[in-house]
């Protein structure tokens, strides 16, 4: 029979599952990636996650995501979380731009886009949500990166990548990790050291501007500066944290990760770098839920869907691709829901 999920995880998830099966109980921190329209692919997996797997949830759940990662779980921490998805989907699929739009047009855009998807209640249910704890990562410019006139911001950027080759830790001299969340004191992610990082709390002055920070592209969308946060221009967390490859803190709850790939890229500047990938160490009690090759080999055009369809279709065109996308994507909410429901998830379970 075809599947249409890809399971995999690292041995500690591993043992657990097999153990127990998964449970929502047992989930200890969703992360959420960077990727633009990439996770319309995982629009029925969302679904199915955020609308029943923690529908008896009690204890803190802790939510990471950087860029459109961060509105996902967004959406998670609302009240209902799959009316909220569904606000976004339509409006994300929604968006139309002339040609070579410029940065302020996108964000604009973008703003009306997470208006739509926090509703009129989004912001207070965040704050106050029962355990769902949100984490947005953005990413504060130094220098050159921190300029909003293009082609000083492109030298910026040119640096940035040249340094990156040598080492992930150069780009400390351009840019520093802003971690903004709801966990108060109880936050895995505070005083992490792998990058010069900073963790301020989520509030209604800056929860929007921080959403809207973490998802704003170099060079496609307008820099943001955040109400309360330390003076500068934020930019998209996945510069830094693309796939979010961190130390996902103590504990030995699961760390479930719905991607749209079946590996993990650290950060942005790392997509054209093959032998850059995850630590494994970071991922020993982590379960990823990916698209199966066969399923995305269903997808307009066999791939899951990009920033370049903007430039590469109509409207029209990219509208009708990006609505099969998420009625193909219904295939992995539906695999996952009757896994759960027959107990034979683990046993479609690899290694990570």
């Amino acid at each position: 029979m075809t599947s249409h999920l890809t399971l995999l995880a690292g041995p500690d998830a591993l043992r657990l599952v097999r153990e127990r099966g998964l449970r929502g109980e047992d989930v200890d921190v969703v992360p959420g990636a960077s990727g633009g329209p990439k996770w319309l692919v995982l629009a029925g997996l969302d679904r199915a996650l955020f609308g029943d797997l923690f529908r008896e949830r009690s204890r803190p759940l802790h939510l990471i995501g950087s860029s459109i990662g961060s509105w996902r779980l967004a959406c998670l921490a609302q009240k209902d979380p799959v009316a909220a998805l569904r606000r976004f989907e339509a409006a994300y699929i929604d968006q139309r731009y002339p040609p070579k739009p410029p940065p302020s047009l996108v964000s604009e855009t973008s703003g009306r886009i997470l208006d739509a998807l926090l509703g009129d209640e989004g912001v207070e249910e965040i704050l106050h949500h029962p355990w769902a704890r949100l984490h947005v990562i953005t990413a504060l410019c130094r220098g050159t990166v921190g300029a909003e006139q293009s082609q000083v911001q492109m030298l910026g950027l040119a640096l940035c990548a040249m340094g990156n080759l040598v080492s992930r830790g150069t780009l400390g001299l351009h840019m520093r990790r802003v971690i903004f969340h709801t966990a108060g004191d109880t936050s895995p992610f505070a005083g992490m050291k792998d990058f010069p990082s900073t963790d301020l709390p989520l509030t209604r002055e800056n929860l929007r501007h921080a959403l809207i920070a973490s998802g704003s592209i170099p060079m496609v969308l307008s820099g943001v500066r955040i109400p309360g946060a330390p003076t500068g221009i934020y930019r998209d967390g996945g510069i830094i944290d693309y796939h979010l490859d961190l130390d996902f803190g103590p504990g030995e709850g699961l760390v479930l990760y719905p991607h749209f790939y079946p590996h993990v890229v650290p950060g942005w500047f790392d997509k054209a770098l093959p032998w850059r990938r995850a630590r494994p160490a970071n991922f020993r009690r982590a379960l990823l839920i990916a698209p199966s090759p066969e399923l995305v080999a269903r997808l307009p055009g066999g791939r899951i869907p990009d920033r370049k369809d903007f430039e590469n279709m109509r409207d029209t065109e990219r509208v009708r691709a990006w609505n099969q996308v998420v009625s193909e994507s219904e295939r992995m909410g539906d695999e996952f829901q009757e896994l759960m429901a027959t107990g034979k998830l683990a046993e479609h379970v690899r290694p990570l």
